[in-house]
């Protein structure tokens, strides 16, 4: 089977699997892809079958190898150890990217949605939502802000995903302790970081986008809190801040400079 064969066979597997019928025979490569990953977002986490999971693999393996990635020999160091890199994080070949998660570890669950929750699901393949679920599901509980869990990239570029969970920001705005979970996600997925020895990890902007925390002062947080638990640990970890707006390349560039 050829790839487009291989997306067919995970279509079909999943219309049925859901009994939702679409028609998809005339679309472009890129069309189904869309369709295929829609289907993946909304489905819960049960169990796929070996077939499906070779398809799958077959599928996404081709994806990655022919995806333009990154790795952090060719960024330009701002500060010690610290790197600024927009793009779209899983592109990335590094130890580990930071997932925002949501409290129940499953990805996005809105089709096709463009967040960064969404895409790293849709490209590290099923098993990583079943690996979340299995987290939860041995925890007993839903994931606390502010607080992060491990688990393997599967089949993005980088090693490992860390999950976290940011604060919400509503219409109180933000509060001190809005900032103080919003500093504990950095210093909680560093300290996970470090204890698998790993030398380089991708921040995303954690909290900034549906969960509405200011870009500017979530910036100062991240770049403060990665600081300060750089001189009180020693850590050698290298740091990538990924931003996807202009904005925020622009706020995190003027703040490391």
């Amino acid at each position: 089977m050829n790839e487009e064969e291989h997306l067919h066979f995970l279509i079909d597997y999943l219309q049925k699997e859901a009994n939702d019928f679409f028609p998809y025979e005339t679309l472009s490569f890129s069309e189904k892809f869309e369709l295929f990953r829609g289907l993946c977002n909304v489905r819960e986490p049960i169990e796929v079958s070996d077939n499906f999971l070779l398809s799958q693999d077959k599928l996404l393996t081709h994806i990655k190898d022919n995806r333009s990635l990154t790795t952090i020999d060719q960024l330009d160091e701002l500060s010690s150890g610290q790197y600024v890199w927009q793009g779209d994080i899983t592109t990335l070949k590094v130890d580990a990217i930071v997932n925002a998660a949501n409290s129940k570890l499953l990805g996005c669950l809105q089709r096709n949605h463009n967040c960064i929750d969404n895409i790293i699901h849709t490209y590290a393949g099923v098993q990583l939502r079943l690996a979340c679920h299995q987290i939860i599901q041995n925890q007993g509980r839903k994931e606390p802000v502010g607080k992060a869990k491990i688990t393997k990239a599967y089949h993005l570029p980088s090693t490992y995903v860390i999950h976290t969970v940011g604060p919400y920001i509503d219409k109180k705005g933000v509060t001190p302790l809005k900032e103080s979970l919003l500093a504990s996600s950095y210093r909680s997925s560093l300290e996970l970081a470090d204890n698998y020895n790993l030398s380089s990890i991708a921040f995303c902007c954690i909290s900034t986008g549906v969960f509405n925390f200011p870009q500017e002062k979530a910036a100062q947080i991240a770049i403060d809190t990665i600081n300060k638990y750089k001189r009180e640990t020693q850590s050698n970890i290298k740091i990538i801040y990924n931003v996807f707006t202009d904005k925020d390349l622009h706020i995190y560039k003027a703040l490391l400079d």
